[in-house]
């Protein structure tokens, strides 16, 4: 795929034959989600309506994954950008054995807002992204079964195993073998037809970690799309795990957030 034609690889192909489809979405959400112990990004994110209307977002986003290596995590994020979101926070605790805890805190209302699981896949303040995009699908809401192969990707279908906690029916993730990123993902309806897609648009190696820099996420039910761009990306930062509390959503950590 064009997609990753600036990723230069310097190994080899992992082959079908020395790994199976659990590894695959194992190795597929580490590489999304846990590079690095912690993670700081600076985001740009470009709202298109059907109408080719454009609203601009400016946010900062930090990640820090527990101690235990339970696959827990925490995502804090914060809004710079403009000034009608400004100061808007949104906070995740995220369990890997559990459901996720999630947050969202409105200046204007001064309301600390708790996101029901029920709101997880509803549009992220405005945009083509869902909440649960933002810190990731649990594995294990799923089942996975390969249903393509070729010299340079991995074709997963899902499906989700409580049909009532998803709105698509299933979806294909084209995942890259050298460096486990999902660089396509198709959501279809009961019909098959395909109304919502995520595509990385360029990958880099950052502190040793290959990165979507730079993705779009497409809704062909209600039009447009959503553009991201990923700026100031850090890992192995030193974030507290302090920094992760409900206080922070009305109080966040400037120093960590400049």
């Amino acid at each position: 795929m064009k997609s990753l034609a600036i990723v230069t690889l310097a190994f080899l192909v992992v082959s079908a034959s020395a790994i199976d489809v659990d590894e695959i979405v194992s190795n597929a959400s580490k590489a999304a989600y846990y590079q690095g112990k912690d993670g700081k990004a600076k985001l740009s994110m470009t709202i298109t309506d059907a109408q080719g209307r454009e609203r601009q977002r400016e946010l900062t986003i930090l990640r820090r994954n527990n101690d235990d290596e339970s696959g827990d995590q925490k995502f804090f994020v914060y809004f710079e950008r403009p000034s009608d979101v400004k100061g808007t926070t949104f906070l995740v605790w995220k369990r890997a054995d559990g459901d996720d805890e999630r947050w969202l805190y409105l200046p204007a209302l001064d309301l600390v807002k708790r996101i029901a699981a029920s709101d997880e896949r509803t549009s992220f303040v405005g945009a083509h992204y869902f909440y649960e995009d933002v810190s990731g699908r649990h594995e294990s809401m799923d089942t996975h079964e390969l249903v393509e192969e070729t010299v340079d990707y991995y074709v997963l279908k899902s499906t989700p195993r409580d049909s009532k906690l998803a709105e698509f029916a299933s979806y294909r993730s084209w995942i890259h073998k050298g460096t486990f990123l999902a660089v396509k993902i198709e959501y279809g309806d009961e019909q098959g037809e395909v109304y919502r897609t995520y595509e990385a648009l360029d990958v880099q190696q950052i502190d040793g970690y290959y990165t979507v820099v730079k993705g779009r996420m497409t809704d062909n039910r209600i039009g447009g799309y959503t553009t991201v761009t990923n700026r100031e990306i850090e890992y192995g930062i030193g974030l507290e795990d302090g920094l992760f509390d409900e206080r922070s959503l009305r109080n966040p950590p400037r120093r960590q957030l400049k």
